[in-house]
């Protein structure tokens, strides 16, 4: 069996709109489209059919859609269930990104499948898109200690050094966004679950 999967049609950022929450940790899916789209030169403009900020970035010959929900976190499915009708993507073929409270600042982890651990985001995505089977990057922006903090924390903004962090790991995953996009998945895992 090859380690070659689908290919990524479309990578979706989780956030909160809105500049109030623009440099929170909850957002650090945005950041990372934001990314793509700087790097690959695409704009990224609101379509209100999509209830999100839609751009498109040609990877390796591949064309593949970016978008940033401007629903609130917990209403993500509604704008990655209209992109999957509309563009008659598998959810296979969709990676969202999101913040990740069970892992450090600085790790950051591909995955297939799964439960939503919690995140409302993925909480919502679910059942909108019908599956758990979406890839998921997730981007370790640490714990604070006790379940009850967990929101004020999730929508506070990481310290410099969280953030300096963060920012090395969505590094890391922006330089295997070919891998990724090619579906060769497992070269993207190996490269990103490595420790140094």
């Amino acid at each position: 069996m090859s380690n070659v999967t689908q290919p990524i049609r479309a990578v979706v950022g989780l956030g909160n709109p809105g500049p109030k929450y623009a440099d929170t940790r909850h957002n650090a899916g945005f950041w990372f489209v934001d990314r793509l789209a700087g790097r690959f030169g695409a704009v990224l403009r609101p379509e209100s059919k999509f209830a999100g900020e839609l751009g498109r970035i040609q990877v390796g010959g591949r064309d593949c859609w970016l978008l940033k929900p401007s629903t609130f976190m917990n209403r993500s499915g509604q704008s990655v269930a209209a992109l999957a009708r509309f563009y008659k993507l598998e959810p296979e073929e969709i990676l969202v990104v999101h913040d990740e409270i069970d892992l450090p600042p600085g790790e950051v982890r591909l995955k297939r499948g799964g439960g939503h651990g919690g995140h409302n985001g993925l909480r919502d995505i679910i059942p909108a898109l019908g599956s758990k089977d979406f890839m998921r990057l997730r981007v370790g922006v640490g714990h604070p200690g006790h379940k009850d903090a967990v929101v004020d924390y999730v929508l506070g903004r990481p310290s410099k050094a969280e953030q300096d962090a963060i920012e090395a790991a969505l590094d890391r995953a922006e330089a295997r966004i070919e891998d990724l996009i090619s579906g060769d998945i497992a070269a993207a895992m190996n490269a990103l679950h490595a420790k140094d």
